[in-house]
């Protein structure tokens, strides 16, 4: 049985085919004479033929060889670049990262975050795909995408967790008169038309458990399942909400205001992955900085 092809008897094979000689292809790679003639006899055994003759002082690639170059050529060059890609793999500067998302962070503070990581490393590509916590619960099971933003989930054994609880306000349009408070609670919302969250989500039930523990109710004027709506329609002077800080904040400003809204209740916030599907280094530098950019809306 013929032993196989070495990488390093193609890169004499070249070497010495560029100088036509073995003292120098040895110089060029960095080994010594006899060692190159070694590499190219166990080469020739390999392929049944002849590699080179002797034409004036120099050595000639035989016909044989000339048919193989083209493909030697594309075999080591295809190496070079399989080494560069994996220096950039483990650089973190090069791979592919799919996200599933709530529908409001596609909008709001994930493209932040995503630009943040691809800024410096052009050979990063990301996949953003938003839906419903729902979907976003399958895909994770059925290890379809590498990380998942999420609420409502009570878990799973195929899926990895992180719970955040983040802080969430009053918002308002500018001049409402709830600016003149320094905290909003559920008795300052008794006549206000109220946008919020469906209804069979987790935090629109403890959000009206806390109107119904200051013995009031909501006033409901619009059910939506994203804050991002919520905040538009506010800007829009449709009513006020209860909505996270983390998609307050980016209407700051831009016809809204907001105050913190007591008795806390956070917005529960999961990040999730698949624990069967390895992770790779990029999308491990993309949880945690996705992570730290939560930091300053945690609930403390």
């Amino acid at each position: 049985m013929k032993q196989p092809l070495r990488l390093r008897q193609l890169e004499a094979l070249i070497a010495v085919t560029r100088h036509g000689s073995m003292t120098r292809g040895a110089q060029e790679l960095g080994i010594s004479q006899p060692a190159v003639s070694r590499l190219l006899s166990d080469l020739g055994d390999v392929l049944g033929f002849s590699l080179f003759d002797r034409r004036g002082g120099r050595l000639v690639p035989t016909q044989e060889v000339r048919l193989l170059l083209p493909d030697i050529r594309r075999v080591l060059d295809m190496m070079v670049q399989i080494s560069e890609a994996s220096h950039n793999i483990t650089e973190k500067k090069a791979g592919h990262i799919s996200i599933a998302c709530l529908p409001g962070f596609a909008t709001s503070h994930l493209p932040a975050v995503v630009a943040a990581l691809l800024r410096d490393r052009p050979g990063v590509s990301v996949t953003i795909e938003p839906d419903r916590p729902e979907r976003i619960l399958e895909w994770m099971v059925g290890e379809q995408y590498d990380f998942g933003i999420t609420d409502g989930f009570e878990g799973h054994p195929a899926v990895e967790s992180e719970q955040i609880d983040i802080r969430t306000v009053c918002i308002f349009p500018t001049g409402h008169p709830l600016a003149a408070k320094k905290v909003v609670e559920p008795i300052d919302l008794a006549e206000e038309s109220l946008i919020h969250t469906r209804r069979d989500s987790q935090f629109f039930r403890d959000l009206n458990e806390a109107f119904l523990k200051a013995n009031t109710q909501i006033n409901s004027i619009v059910e939506s399942r994203q804050f991002t709506a919520a905040c538009e329609l506010v800007c829009a002077g449709v009513g006020v909400s209860v909505v996270s800080e983390v998609d307050a904040a980016k209407y700051l400003g831009k016809g809204l205001e907001f105050r913190p809204f007591s008795p806390r209740v956070p917005h529960r916030l999961s990040l999730v992955r698949p624990i069967l599907k390895q992770p790779s280094m990029i999308t491990l530098e993309f949880i945690e900085l996705f992570t730290k950019s939560l930091e300053p809306f945690r609930q403390d």
